[in-house]
């Protein structure tokens, strides 16, 4: 097996700002660059349209291109029907962003689906992601929905509801294999027809994960990335996001299910705990091209 694609780096990893991270993700190797827009210098509200022009400038600059824009809102994702409307709109001026800055990608958590068909908050996140959907459709784009908080066949079956593939999938095997327990390589082949951005990272479930104590639920409390992160820090909700290589995702099995089903996109390092993040990262980096042979 000899991979081509991309490498990516999450530049809020690093902890460096976004100036200083873009430089260093480009020392450490990487040709594309996943950035959180949802607040601060990134807020799509806070960057006027000479702001966006010198950021495309700049990044491409450095020789690099983004892989994809992180949405990810927090709280219940799009299972409250009430603060839906505000988080469309939000979400529909993040992928704007992310089209002016040259990708077409804005990847996202959306809340647990529940395996309540019938449920309000079933039909709640069903109706944010159709007109999600749409909206990224007419653009010739994707909000593509990070796997872990439920069984990728479910995950499928919610998406095959929806009338276009404007909603569609970023592969997080990690997630899975910390949380849900399920096989990140049957994952890749479940969900073939959605996969547009993957995520590599690594970890270990140590126990069984209710994925509601993880990711939130509405009625119970909400999450964010830094809950989450502080949760797989240590180990002692039941998983832990370890360096790459040293958890439970089959690796080699995973790249070559990537391969299998023709995925060309990239392959975005994620690393959200430790105190070394530059260190694991370059090492994630020589990691994946270890398999470039």
């Amino acid at each position: 097996m000899k991979l081509n694609n991309k490498i990516g780096i999450i530049v809020d990893s690093l902890g460096l700002g976004v100036t200083e991270g873009l430089k260093k993700a480009k020392e450490l190797g990487a040709e594309g660059v996943q950035i959180y827009a949802v607040s601060g210098e990134m807020d799509p509200a806070a960057l006027t349209a000479a702001k966006r022009k010198e950021l495309r400038s700049y990044i491409e600059g450095l020789g690099l291109e983004i892989s994809a824009l992180c949405g990810d809102l927090g709280g219940h994702g799009f299972q409250d029907a009430a603060a839906n409307p505000a988080k469309i709109e939000k979400s529909k001026r993040i992928l704007d962003l992310a089209v002016e800055l040259g990708t077409n990608i804005v990847t996202t958590h959306i809340g647990i689906v529940p395996e309540d068909l019938s449920s309000p908050i079933y039909a709640a996140m069903q109706q944010a992601c159709e007109e999600l959907g749409v909206y990224a459709k007419s653009l010739n784009a994707y909000f593509a929905i990070e796997t872990g908080p439920e069984p990728a066949a479910h995950l499928k079956s919610f998406l095959d509801t929806l009338s276009t593939n404007g909603v569609s999938v970023n592969f997080d095997p990690a997630n899975m294999v910390m949380v849900t327990g399920d096989d990140p390589v049957q994952g890749v082949k479940t969900l073939r027809d959605y996969i547009v951005h993957t995520h590599v990272k690594d970890g270990v479930r140590l126990r069984p994960v209710d994925p509601r104590d993880v990711y939130g639920f509405l009625g119970y409390e909400a999450m964010d990335h830094e809950k989450i992160a502080d949760m797989a820090s240590s180990g002692g909700a039941g998983f832990a996001e370890v360096p790459l290589g040293e958890g439970r995702v089959d690796f080699p099995a995973y790249f070559a299910a990537l391969q299998e089903i023709g995925y060309t996109g990239y392959l975005t390092i994620e690393r959200e705990v430790g105190d070394k993040p530059e260190e694991d990262i370059r090492k994630a980096v020589e990691f994946i091209r270890s398999f470039r042979g």
